[in-house]
This record gives C-alpha cells, structure tokens and sequence, in this order.
C-alpha cells in the first residue's frame, strides 16, 4: 500500500489579503515561541533553584523601585543582571514622570509607603523613541502628543542648550533632561519625603545606554536651599 502524504494547508478567504494571513502567521509563531521559551526558562530555573518559584510565591521585599521607559530593550532585570523579585516595575512611554499620573502615584505610593523599598530609580535610555519624537516636534496622534506635552515643554525651557546640539547627542541629552525632571517631580511627592526623612530611602536618575549595556547615573542633585523649601513646603501640608 501506498501511503499519500498529506499536507496542511491555510485556506484563504478570498476577501482575505495573501498578506494578512502571512502576517497572522508570524504573529502567532512569535507567541508561541515566548511560551515555549517560557517553559524552558522556568524549567532551567527550577533545575538550577527549586526553591526559587516557591519562595517567590510566598511574597515579595524588592529593594528597588525601577521607574522607566516601555522600550523593549530596557528590561530592569536583565539591564541590572537582577532576578524577578529584585524589582518593583513601572513602565510608560518615555518614562515620563508627571504628578497628575495616576498610575504612576499609585505604584510609588505601594512601594515606597507598603513595600518601602530603599531605592527609587528613574531610567532613561539612549536613542529614546519618544525623545525623538518630541524633539523633532512630531505629530505622533492619539494620545501621545498628550502624554509627551511635559517633554515639550522641557524642551522649550532648555532650547538654547539643545540647538548647539545634533544627533545622538541632542537626543541623549534631552533623556538627561528628561530624567532630571523627573526626579525633581519624584522629590515633591510627600509619600518620598517622608520616606526619604524618615529612613533615609534614596532617589536616583540614571541612563542606559542601549549601546554598550551600561547604565551611568545622572546628576541629579540639588543645592541645599532647594532641599530645605522643599521639606519646608511638606511640613506646611
């Protein structure tokens, strides 16, 4: 007897591009590669440590509060060659700090007030897309014009500085900017105030560079005058 292979095939609408279902293909293929990545990830892990998942399960006490850009490449554990649990995690375009976010304040307000880590860490990253983007003045729609406008209007403040600059170099400098603003907003928020008085928690900015790996920290300190206004203006509350 012989035996007919038998080939699967995709039946296509006919009102169904080629290309549409060539790229559903891919899609899917793409999912399923992170799940089977997925599977041996933990199952490695569980070989190596199996206590790890356990322990996980059991409750979390990261050190870190790690508040950065939703770029794919920045991942927090790995940039840090940390381990899930190791970091508290919030992630938005740009890694915009703005004190009427209310998913932002929530995170920080966890964190710092309940999980009270020792550290808050604002990330940046070299070749940013959404720094780009808003220093190109870029029309991106939707709600990101929205959401960028405090970048813009950094942008305005510091134009003297950013037009003796091009290139990577601007752009770089415009996350420093960026950072650096961030973190002023960060030391506002009473809930770090406290925190930062009371048992000497720390605020960072730092920047990646998707160069090299590295990531550098940015100064962000602040003169002593500002220090004291600001706790004053928390005290006033």
């Amino acid at each position: 007897m012989v035996m007919q292979s038998q080939t699967k095939t995709t039946e296509v609408s006919p009102s169904e591009p080629v290309n549409a279902v060539l790229v559903a293909g891919f899609a899917n293929s793409a999912f399923k590669r992170a799940l089977e990545s997925n599977q041996q990830w933990a199952q490695k892990v569980s070989q190596s440590d199996p206590d790890f998942f356990p322990t996980c399960a059991k409750g979390q006490a990261p050190a870190i509060l790690w508040l950065g850009c939703s770029d794919s490449r920045t991942p927090e554990t790995t940039v840090l060659g940390l381990k899930p649990g190791d970091v508290f995690t919030h992630r938005n375009i740009a890694n915009i700090v703005s004190p009427t976010d209310l998913s932002l304040l929530s995170v920080v307000e966890y964190a710092v007030a309940h999980i009270k880590v020792k550290h808050v860490v604002l990330c940046g990253h070299t070749s940013c897309g959404g720094v780009a983007g808003c220093l190109a003045n870029m029309k991106l729609g939707g709600p990101l014009d929205i959401w960028l406008q405090p970048m813009r209007v950094l942008r305005e403040q510091h134009v003297d500085e950013l037009e003796k600059l091009e290139g990577a170099e601007k752009t770089t400098y415009m996350s420093k900017l960026n950072v650096q603003a961030g973190v002023d907003v960060l030391r506002r928020m009473p809930t770090i105030i406290d925190a930062m008085r009371s048992r000497g928690m720390q605020v960072h900015g730092v920047i990646y560079d998707l160069a090299s790996g590295i990531v550098e920290e940015v100064d962000c300190d602040e003169h002593e005058d500002i220090t004291a206004k600001r706790e004053a203006a928390f005290e006033r509350k």
